[in-house]
């Protein structure tokens, strides 16, 4: 049922690019809307406040008695630098920015002929399979 949703979406999103089939096109718009996913989450944090980014070196467990005591300790003492819960309006613009970078990851995957779905799938059995050791 989820590969039918991936493909419908792929194809809808096909069906509504006609100004910029081009891949140059595409490849820009894609960058562009990167780039408004990131200046909405900056607003969150300079204009809302509703989140807060508190920065600063990420502090590493230096004993390890074996691999996966590291590992596991290593999980608990990194954090994301962010203090606090996106207010509803912040919430709805970024989520609204995603979907615009979704649209456009989706209409290059179209123009190249690649399947997201797939990609998802061969991306989830990777991450899967390496677990923690996945370094990308």
């Amino acid at each position: 049922m989820k590969d039918i949703i991936f493909d419908n979406f792929q194809n809808s999103v096909d069906e509504c690019l006609l100004r910029h089939r081009s891949i140059l096109d595409i490849l820009t718009k894609y960058q562009e809307s990167q780039a408004k996913v990131n200046r909405a989450v900056a607003k969150a944090i300079t204009n809302c406040g509703c989140i807060t980014l508190i920065a600063g070196k990420q502090s590493l467990p230096e004993d390890s008695d074996s691999e996966e005591a590291s590992l596991q300790k290593l999980s608990q003492c990194l954090n994301s630098h962010i203090k606090g819960e996106l207010c509803d309006n912040c919430r709805e613009v970024i989520e609204r920015e995603i979907g615009n970078n979704l649209f456009y990851l989706t209409s290059l995957c179209n123009v190249l002929d690649l399947n997201l779905y797939d990609i998802l799938l061969k991306e989830y059995d990777k991450i899967n399979t390496l677990g923690k050791f996945n370094l990308t």
